[in-house]
């Protein structure tokens, strides 16, 4: 059995602190959306958007889609670098300039490719989380992962297009997925394999672990994400041994979520109908 430990690391240490600093950067992002939260229409309606990206990535040119990414990930850095220094838009313009000029005059270069593309796909993973996941509820969360789940599955092993996605902005050098060197190594033909995982999927755990933590406390969302991750690694290395090029990273980690969710919330329901020690005994008639 082949196997790898440093991308389900990654997935544990981004979503354990996309956890934690949501626990702190809640309250600011509350006010700027005015409290308001999904209902799950709501949710099912940013699925929609989801998947109407993921064609416009596979039709849209490449420039046009280098511009959509670049003008959205900036205004990410700006709004976030703006709200936490005490609203401060000439301090503010400076992460999203930076990262601009960093792409235009260091994209071809292998500082880029091989290290700073990967910086800025995990402080996207983490800023995405904090913003898009203070929306949810517990319930529409859960509803959210769901038809996720189902979507991703149709779109990476049934019509591929999410394959196709991921491939062109691969090509544009856009920090879309992160990628890191297997460890221990595993070569073909003596390259050292490399794994992938986007974006979306670190986003899909970060809201499941920040959701739980809200729910059941730090104890057991930090659990939680251990069993996500546990489960990651199980499909990770199933797809190195057996050479499978691309399977939906949601799947991975709800298989192990899931169940943890289930038995707890089955836990909690028995311990609801036990009778506690202050409870009168019956008197029989």
């Amino acid at each position: 059995m082949v196997f790898d430990i440093s991308m389900p690391l990654a997935l544990f240490i981004i979503t354990v602190v996309s956890m934690f600093l949501n626990d702190k950067a809640e309250g600011k992002l509350k006010g700027v959306f005015e409290e308001r939260q999904f209902a799950w229409k709501d949710a099912v309606l940013l699925i929609g958007v989801m998947v109407v990206m993921i064609f416009v990535v596979v039709l849209v040119p490449g420039m046009a889609l280098m511009a959509l990414f670049l003008f959205s990930y900036s205004m990410l850095l700006f709004i976030f670098t703006y709200l936490f220094s005490g609203n401060r838009w000439y301090v503010a313009v400076l992460p999203p300039a930076m990262f601009v000029l960093l792409y235009v005059f260091l994209g071809n270069t292998a500082l880029w490719t091989d290290y700073l593309i990967n910086v800025y796909g995990i402080i996207f993973a983490v800023l995405i989380t904090l913003y898009i996941g203070s929306l949810f509820t517990w319930k529409t969360a859960v509803i959210f992962a769901g038809i996720l789940t189902v979507v991703d599955i149709i779109l990476v092993l049934g019509t591929e297009t999410m394959v196709s996605a991921a491939t062109k902005t691969i090509n544009l050098r856009l920090p879309v997925l992160v990628t890191l060197q297997t460890l221990p190594p595993v070569t073909i033909s003596g390259n050292i394999v490399s794994m992938r995982l986007g974006l979306g999927d670190f986003f899909f755990a970060g809201l499941l672990g920040v959701q739980t933590f809200k729910r059941y406390g730090r104890r057991f969302g930090v659990l939680s994400v251990a069993a996500m991750v546990i489960s990651f690694f199980i499909y990770e290395a199933l797809i190195l041994t057996y050479g499978v090029s691309a399977f939906p990273g949601t799947l991975m980690i709800i298989t192990g979520w899931l169940p943890l969710i289930a038995a707890k919330e089955a836990l909690n329901r028995i311990r609801k109908t036990l009778p506690t020690q202050n409870t009168p005994p019956i008197q029989a008639n």
